[in-house]
């Protein structure tokens, strides 16, 4: 049987495959194989997965995850799997780049994006991640992903920038104030969730036209300064995965438009696109 997991820092969605069936599909805590050794991942593994899947013969294992920058990261990974699913011959441990773009582009060519919490983006060549221009997070980059478009609007309403009532509109729906707000980003871990939790409010009201101006131009930033640098970026599908696209798709296909990029497949998370190509030969 196949076990693919897909990691993030938050949650981890593991899918079990019979050839092309999902014979089960759990969830468990997130892992940041950077911020964690491998100890405590070998331990987590083993309270969380391990009693879901004890009575199946796992022999591939194929984790994509969040944190995974070094081969040295790669083999803690390896090592942690190994302890506890030894039936696995073949263990294979990328980064959660390759999963979007082998979930959203298979075995052709392509630019992969994600635009959730964060950003980044990759040109595919059909087999591997060939490109990449650094996303460099939230404060330094991370154009189109929800922490930026929070902090565009939190900026915005502060400095009152947005008509009245949409101000008034956004501190009472989220119970915040100026203090509240500095608190939260300067003061508390997870600035960048904090943050990224105003993207709803962005979506509904999204006809306001200085809300459109904030996610439109936030997009064509990330296209510019992030897709507009891989070759032949105009000749090629320009595919999406995560919640911010998703959910902001219309005004994405708008940005795309603006700067001549073609939109191929958007998703909201990499599974059923990682399960395809797992399940097919290549």
């Amino acid at each position: 049987m196949i076990l693919i997991a897909d990691c993030g820092s938050t949650k981890i969605d593991w899918c079990l495959l019979n050839g092309k069936e999902k014979v089960a599909q759990i969830f468990t805590t997130g892992m940041n194989a950077l911020l964690m050794t491998q100890e405590e991942m070998t331990q987590r593994i083993a309270d969380e997965l391990m009693p879901n899947i004890a009575n199946y013969e796992v022999t591939e294992i194929y984790y994509y995850g969040a944190g995974i920058i070094s081969d040295e990261i790669k083999s803690h990974v390896i090592n942690a799997l190994k302890a506890n699913i030894p039936s696995a011959t073949k263990i294979e441990v990328d980064s959660d780049l390759l999963a979007a773009a082998r979930a959203l582009c298979g075995r052709k060519p392509g630019i992969a994006c994600i635009l959730g919490t964060g950003s980044n983006s990759c040109y595919y060549d059909g087999e591997k991640v060939v490109d990449n221009v650094s996303p460099l997070g939230y404060i330094l980059g991370d154009e189109g992903s929800g922490a930026v478009l929070g902090k565009l609007l939190v900026g915005d309403v502060l400095k009152k920038q947005l008509p009245e009532h949409l101000c008034e509109k956004f501190l009472k729906e989220y119970n915040l104030d100026r203090n509240k707000i500095i608190d939260a980003v300067y003061r508390k871990p997870a600035a960048n969730r904090f943050l990224a939790q105003f993207a709803p409010f962005l979506e509904h009201n999204i006809e306001e036209p200085s809300i459109h101006r904030i996610v439109l131009h936030s997009f064509i930033d990330f296209f510019v300064r992030n897709v507009e640098n891989y070759d032949n970026y105009k000749e090629l599908p320009c595919n999406f995965v995560g919640s911010i696209a998703l959910l902001e798709k219309a005004t994405l296909l708008e940005a795309a438009k603006s700067q001549g990029i073609t939109v191929g497949n958007i998703i909201q998370d990499p599974m059923e696109g990682l399960i395809k190509f797992h399940s097919t030969e290549a």
